[in-house]
């Protein structure tokens, strides 16, 4: 079978493994989802995340992060930007997500941000997904 969206696949295996309550979750590894991996962590919405290489293809490990009575840190995950309806947005058109309790995660000219860096740094992209 082939995946014709990769990142939805990723988006959709982390929110399978929050609803699990699962401590970590497993994929194929590609430069996009390092990419977003990298802004979970640093928004923290994740704890860590690791690329294990190997044949034939190198894995994506992303531990997921939890409150001290097991909260989950991510209640919902949304693709936004899909192949066949891509969505733009420029740095005046990002709206806070839930009211700056949650992050659009954007693909710019500056690599992988969110939003709120986005609007620190004033550039504007294509809107991967939203997460709170």
């Amino acid at each position: 079978m082939v995946m014709t969206d990769p990142i939805a696949d990723m988006l959709t295996r982390i929110r399978n493994a929050v609803q699990n309550g699962a401590p970590e979750v497993v994929m194929g590894s590609s430069t996009a989802k390092v990419a977003i991996a990298e802004v979970l962590k640093r928004e923290g919405f994740i704890t860590q995340f690791a690329v294990t290489k190997a044949k034939p293809a190198d894995s994506l490990t992303i531990e997921l992060k939890y409150g001290a009575n097991g909260e989950k840190v991510i209640s919902s995950i949304r693709r936004m930007s899909r192949p066949g309806r891509r969505i733009y947005k420029g740095v005046g058109d990002m709206e806070p997500v839930l009211n700056n309790m949650g992050i659009a995660v954007v693909s710019t000219p500056k690599g992988v941000l969110s939003d709120r860096e986005c609007r620190s740094q004033n550039v504007g992209g294509e809107v991967l997904c939203t997460i709170w």
